[in-house]
């Protein structure tokens, strides 16, 4: 497994991630464009750590599971992410495509 997940891959996508849930809080009062800029920052910084890691540090079932950690955090905190979602003519599922290359 230590080849799979090295240890430095695991603490980055910890601080990644870490980072990401302490910019969740008041996200239910926000507007959409602050709750996309708190998704792209999350994604991005995930873009970040693949590209450290060769491109290919995330794979499927990781990827998966990413993205619905970024979904389930968003709703924990009060964010409709299908209405999100639908304002702005994407399907649920499609939350971080816009900027995410892992």
């Amino acid at each position: 497994m230590a080849g799979l997940f090295p240890e430095d891959l695991l603490v980055a996508t910890d601080a990644v991630l870490d980072t990401f849930e302490g910019d969740l809080a008041g996200l239910a009062e926000a507007g959409d464009a602050r709750i996309l800029a708190v998704v792209e920052r999350v994604v991005l910084a995930l873009n970040a750590v693949n590209e450290a890691h060769g491109g290919g540090a995330f794979e499927t079932d990781e990827r998966e599971h990413l993205c619905l950690y970024i979904d389930a955090s968003l709703t924990e905190h009060g964010v409709d992410v299908v209405a999100l979602t639908a304002r702005h003519g994407l399907g649920r599922y499609q939350l971080t495509d816009k900027w995410r290359k892992w």
